[in-house]
């Protein structure tokens, strides 16, 4: 972003929850030139005061400061907590809510049932974190589904953080989204964590393909089982997924035996 354009573009941008995906988010909105505070249930004052953002331990100071979009990177299973106990009263004018949930649904329903009528929402998903997104976001996608959005100008200013930096910008609706996550990344988690049990490792004579599957494991093991629990508890459509799945493998297990029983004869 040129710095004679940056001043009209430029939002206040609360963070809360400054964990991994927040601090992630937060680098890149920093280069951009937006002023950004954060607050959180741990204590990240120090890392904050290194990257120039403003760290509130306090809730209510931070919705006194009067921010234009307030970004929630909590996991899925604080959500509720983390926003139930927001005096959201303290907001001095309608603000941008905006998620980043792997999951859609959940949160829209709840940020319609407990933000005042007044505020905007915008659910999100960037489809990516800090590993894939280590060398850049380009041509990685962000999906976004315009809630409750009566400011567009500021809701186009914070698309624009991520089109800036060449992501694939989709726009779906909460429930297709879940639908597509369902049978996309809640498989892939599922996968993942399946080989985890199993502890499959590298050997000898490993073909590409289990290569893959090694690499599948050893990224699913780096995210949390709360974000994993998060994804099934919350989408609705994962229960039937994983019912799939195991009917599937059991499918694959009957025609094993069937192949056998054929070539072991009567």
């Amino acid at each position: 972003m040129s710095t004679s354009s940056s001043s009209s573009q430029n939002l206040k941008i609360g963070i809360v929850g400054f964990g991994t995906f927040g601090q992630f988010l937060a680098k890149t909105m920093i280069k951009q030139g937006h002023t950004l505070a954060a607050t959180s249930r741990s204590d990240y004052s120090e890392l904050c005061l290194q990257m120039g953002i403003h760290f509130f331990r306090d809730v209510s100071e931070f919705l006194d400061a009067d921010m234009d979009v307030i970004l929630l990177c909590t996991s899925i299973l604080s959500l509720s907590e983390v926003v139930g106990s927001m005096p959201l009263t303290r907001l001095k004018r309608p603000t941008l809510f905006v998620d980043v949930l792997s999951v859609k649904e959940y949160p829209r329903n709840l940020l319609l049932r407990v933000l005042p009528e007044e505020a905007d929402i915008l659910c999100t998903h960037p489809m990516f974190g800090p590993v894939s997104g280590k060398d850049g976001w380009k041509e990685l996608t962000f999906m976004y589904e315009k809630v409750r959005i009566r400011d567009e100008p500021t809701c186009s200013k914070f698309l624009r953080i991520f089109a800036t930096e060449g992501c694939k910008m989709v726009e779906m609706s909460c429930e297709e989204h879940d639908k597509a996550a369902a049978k996309s990344q809640f498989i892939t988690h599922t996968i993942g964590r399946t080989l985890a049990e199993m502890d499959i490792k590298s050997t000898a004579i490993d073909t590409k393909g289990f290569e893959t599957l090694v690499q599948l494991k050893e990224t699913v093991k780096g995210c949390s089982f709360d974000l994993y629990s998060g994804l099934f508890v919350h989408n609705r459509f994962a229960r039937q997924e994983l019912e799939n799945l195991e009917h599937a493998l059991y499918k694959v297990k009957e025609m094993l035996a069937q192949r056998m029983h054929e070539e072991q004869g009567p």
